[in-house]
């Protein structure tokens, strides 16, 4: 498997960071998850276009995550050549009401043309594909949020929490994996509600056992205080600071 990272950072501008979004390849299949602004531009410098992935899956509703959505679906319509191979969209319950209004207000833009789209609602799940699964669990931020993990079909896996506050079914889900990524928005000195902190992050990473953790979602404050230090107070093991465009290995 090979996890790329498309954007780094959040919903506020940087010049270093782009907004969230995960590009993951297993088994032949790549997976977006989430798709924030410059998602599809991103996408292109890792050599993957709009035709080419297999899954669209999302953490939650919010705007730093879902903001490329329609711009995808747009390509997928009027790109040349337009997509003809079905597309799955996976999220949490409740993702229809948001996705309807969402065409609603691009109507007919959305509407697939030639291919087919399949939205599937998760939340306590297993989903089983030629090659790998997919299971899901609630995450502590909205109403919507889930997270997401990926095992191979010969046991390696990677586990994406999306934005989350400490909460026991990020361990649970994410127990002994191989890759852990995280999102740490804010350092320590400036924990907000829904949201993780690096000493916070490294509790979940040491708790669930997991070989590599990776923190990403980076507001631009974090840039102003050592992150990997803060982490170093609860998590032992390897730890990586997401860059956009990174790509690892698992």
């Amino acid at each position: 498997m090979k996890l790329i990272v498309l954007g780094s950072g959040t919903g506020v501008p940087s010049l270093t960071r782009g907004a969230p979004g995960l590009l993951l390849r297993v088994a032949n299949k790549q997976l977006v998850i989430d798709s924030g602004s410059g998602s599809l531009t991103r996408l292109l410098k890792a050599g993957t276009t709009y035709n080419d992935i297999d899954q669209l899956c999302y953490t939650h509703t919010h705007p730093d995550h879902t903001a490329e959505l329609a711009p995808y679906l747009f390509a997928c319509n009027y790109g040349s050549p337009p997509r003809q191979t079905a597309l799955n969209i996976m999220a949490a319950k409740g993702f229809s009401r948001f996705f309807d209004k969402l065409k609603k207000a691009y109507h007919p833009w959305l509407e697939p043309h030639q291919y087919r789209l399949n939205l599937a609602e998760l939340e306590y799940d297993r989903l089983d594909f030629r090659g790998f699964s997919l299971m899901t669990k609630p995450m502590q931020h909205m109403e919507l949020s889930i997270g997401f993990r990926i095992t191979a079909a010969g046991g390696k896996s990677i586990t994406i929490s999306g934005d989350t506050d400490y909460c026991e079914n990020i361990i649970e889900l994410a127990k002994d994996t191989d890759l852990l990524a995280l999102e740490c928005s804010f350092p320590d000195q400036h924990k907000m509600e829904g949201h993780l902190t690096p000493s916070a992050a490294g509790r979940i990473a040491a708790a669930a056992g997991c070989q590599k953790l990776l923190l990403t979602h980076f507001y631009p404050i974090c840039d102003h205080y050592d992150i990997a230090a803060e982490c170093r107070k609860t998590y032992a093991g390897e730890l990586i600071l997401a860059q956009d465009g990174m790509q690892i290995m698992v």
